[in-house]
């Protein structure tokens, strides 16, 4: 099945911008009449075929159109630090997409080695993933920031908010907090974990603290394991 990543299609005919008509004609050695499939990242879910198959500007056909394509009764959320290698961030992005997430925020904590993120690059690696596995719906990735202002800006915005970190104190297994088809958002903190005071600050703002087991992870590998947490719960 091949894909092509349309956000602002709209109506029965849509035409390709110039990098994806030259990747359908050239790369593809696609010709009119093929048959392709489209997602808006909003749902949509297009059969189509190629009416006008050229590099610069192909013109696509839409034939049938399925809406909340892949739509999950849940909302995964997670706000996870930087990494200092910024690969392992885009390795987390890649494979959350492919697994099922909705949002993604980059929070910079006091421990983070990594301050600055270039979201449109993160982007082109969600997009891709989209397209890989098939997903009519693209995450969001907000901007970075930092995590005072993003626990005070995001207070309501979960039914279920947890925190996971490596500190010593009461804290419990994701799977036995978690309710079914509920808004989840997770805190997964810089390689030197979270600072108490971050801790505390968390807590006071609703988000109950969770082990991801016993083996001490990586940050996007800690991140990554809440994903798949959740969307096990959910299946």
């Amino acid at each position: 099945m091949i894909l092509f990543y349309t956000p602002d299609i709209a109506g029965d005919n849509y035409q390709l911008n110039e990098e994806e008509s030259r990747h359908c004609i050239k790369v593809l050695r696609l010709d009119t009449d093929d048959e392709v499939f489209l997602v808006d990242g909003k749902g949509g879910f297009y059969k189509a075929k190629i009416t006008s198959a050229n590099a610069k500007k192909t013109i696509l056909q839409v034939l049938e159109k399925q809406t909340d394509y892949g739509k999950r009764n849940y909302y995964l959320h997670i706000a996870v630090a930087p990494t200092k290698n910024i690969e392992r961030l885009e390795w987390f992005l890649e494979k959350a997409t492919e697994i099922g997430i909705d949002e993604v925020s980059p929070i910079i904590c006091d421990r983070s080695e990594r301050r600055e993120v270039k979201t449109e690059r993160l982007n082109r690696i969600i997009t891709s993933a989209v397209k890989q596995s098939l997903k009519a719906y693209h995450p969001i990735l907000n901007e970075p920031r930092r995590f005072r202002n993003f626990i005070s800006e995001t207070i309501s915005s979960a039914d279920q908010k947890f925190v996971a970190h490596c500190m010593e104190g009461e804290k419990f297994p994701l799977k036995e907090k978690t309710e079914l088809g509920r808004r989840y958002l997770i805190l997964i903190g810089p390689e030197g974990d979270f600072t108490r005071e971050e801790l505390q600050l968390a807590q006071e703002n609703g988000f109950l603290p969770i082990t991801l087991g016993s083996s001490r992870l990586r940050t996007e590998t800690a991140a990554l394991e809440a994903c798949f947490e959740i969307n096990y719960l959910n299946r």
